[in-house]
């Protein structure tokens, strides 16, 4: 693994707004609001060909022996420290326009218990003038001080190319002949607010990587949590990104979670699998179907994960005692008895979240519990299997005989009776499964009827849990067929006036005039 530099501070000194200088894209959020950052964010960087590891962390706001009014606010420091002790080199960064404040003092004084080497980073000089106030931060006790403006970019190659000497060396770069690198398969956790999706990824990761609270909205960045599992001597390598919660657009009237929203739909779009998250307690809500619709948006494969499922059975055995003492269900509603008829059994209850999510029904469904573990092998188990769906590439031959037959038995409906003739097929794509198709005309093509051709590529090659893409193209129309066809026996076609052919009629000539004899 390359060397970790961690940027550590107190809050809103600019960790972020350096953090994404220097990994030369915008990852972390940067907000003037203090404490926007819990989770540890990483991210792999290279640095004049140099790899290493970048970590941003929240802000230390807490003093010596003061505790912290809330379980973030203790939660974010604890990634601090998580931090501080896998680092290589720290950044600690100031800011050159409030000078050396208590905070500063008790960080400085954490990072001198840790042995670590440490780099004060006085950001915010934005002007040559500023870097005069640079030299106040000597008295933290480290030598190494460089002003900086992650804004502007100033100073920062300087601190980076001594940053890099400091570094323990990269690992050798593979051989031709050694083994080919694992391919990363990148799960986007999503769904609406405290449903459990940091829960899951703790469960899996079987760490404390991000932060997991009761309240809504805990989750801010995007996180990007490395996982690797070794299941029968295959190995496989994982990206879970852990997103904010996605709630309704006319609740969003904080910036920071606005930027956290657009962050979320970004994460959507750069995975490979989306991992839509229920909450089996509340069941399938509004806004649910609306993320559940910006997974289709954006092409992903799928799978829904519905949490919470303990807590379920245990209602539902509550229920049945009830029914049990009463032994009388006559006058219940028949909604209710329908309801936990459908909880009764998993197979029931995920037929019912394929109906509910009917544009998301290609999507197995995996009941889970992330506080027990349950069932969270078969969320990995499922995401192989899509994987290798999702890859899988369709012989022509085999292809064309399947849409062949599927459109022999189904001819689709059309308002002004044509009829559809195929003509021939062929796969452009994998990801998402996307094919060709050549027909006479693709007005006819309703999207019933794509649906009905895409169930039955799913009923004929599998294809579970990704989307399937048809592209009709008509048959360009021939010249021959726009022009108008001359009834048989006519006879020959007269010359256009001013063709250039010669008139021989009662002997005159194009002009007119009598030939010359």
């Amino acid at each position: 693994m390359p060397g970790i530099i961690a940027i550590v501070g107190r809050p809103n000194v600019g960790k972020s707004a350096l953090f994404n200088r220097i990994a030369g894209r915008r990852i972390a959020i940067v907000h003037d609001q203090p404490g926007v950052t819990r989770d540890r964010v990483m991210a792999e960087v290279e640095w004049q060909g140099v790899p290493f590891t970048l970590v941003d962390t929240g802000g230390i706001g807490l003093l010596r022996g003061e505790s912290a009014g809330d379980v973030i606010t203790r939660a974010a420091v604890d990634q601090v420290q998580i931090a501080i002790e896998s680092a290589d080199l720290i950044f600690m960064v100031v800011n050159v326009r409030e000078g050396i404040v208590p905070l500063d003092t008790e960080v400085a004084q954490r990072l001198r218990r840790s042995g670590k080497p440490v780099y004060i980073v006085v950001n915010k000089t934005d002007e040559p003038k500023a870097e005069a106030g640079a030299g106040e931060f000597s008295a933290l006790g480290f030598d190494q001080i460089f002003p900086v403006s992650a804004i502007h970019g100033r100073g920062i190659a300087e601190l980076m190319s001594t940053a890099l000497k400091q570094l323990p060396p990269a690992p050798p770069a593979s051989e031709p002949g050694d083994a080919q690198p694992l391919e990363v398969i990148r799960l986007a956790i999503v769904g609406r607010p405290n449903v459990g999706k940091s829960s899951i990824i703790n469960t899996l990761t079987q760490s404390d990587r991000v932060i997991v609270s009761p309240i809504p909205g805990t989750t801010r960045d995007s996180v990007d949590v490395p996982f690797e599992v070794e299941t029968e001597g295959v190995r496989q390598r994982y990206i879970l990104i852990d997103t904010a919660g996605l709630r309704k657009a006319r609740r969003v009237n904080d910036t920071v979670e606005f930027i956290s929203t657009k962050r979320t739909e970004d994460s959507i779009a750069r995975c490979d699998i989306a991992v839509l998250v229920l909450d089996a307690e509340s069941g399938i809500l509004e806004q649910d179907k609306k993320v559940a619709d910006r997974i289709v948006e954006c092409s992903k494969a799928c799978i829904v994960v519905v949490n919470k499922w303990d807590l379920v059975e245990e209602g539902v055995r509550k229920a049945r005692e009830e029914e049990i003492q009463r032994r009388n269900t006559r006058h219940m509603p028949e909604e209710d008895r329908d309801r936990k008829r459908r909880m009764s059994t998993l197979g029931e209850f995920g037929e019912w979240v394929q109906e509910k999510l009917f544009f998301l029904d290609y999507a197995p469904v995996i009941f889970t519990s992330a506080r027990s573990g349950f069932n969270l092998e078969r969320l990995l188990e499922a995401v192989r299997y899509v994987a290798s769906q999702l890859k899988q590439t369709i012989p022509t031959a085999v292809l064309n005989r399947t849409l062949h037959d599927a459109i022999e038995r189904r001819q689709p409906i059309s308002a002004t009776g044509m009829f559809l003739k195929f003509f021939y097929a062929t796969q452009v794509k994998t990801v998402p499964p996307t094919f060709l198709l050549f027909v006479n005309r693709d007005e006819v093509f309703s999207p019933q009827y794509r649906k009905y051709l895409a169930d039955q590529l799913r009923q004929a090659f599998g294809y579970e849990g990704c989307p399937i893409h048809l592209l009709p193209k008509p048959r360009p129309k021939s010249v021959e067929s726009v022009r108008t066809a001359r009834p048989k026996g006519s006879g020959p076609r007269r010359p256009k006036p001013g063709s250039g052919m010669k008139e021989r009629r009662h002997g005159r000539n194009r002009t007119g005039k009598p030939r010359k004899s």
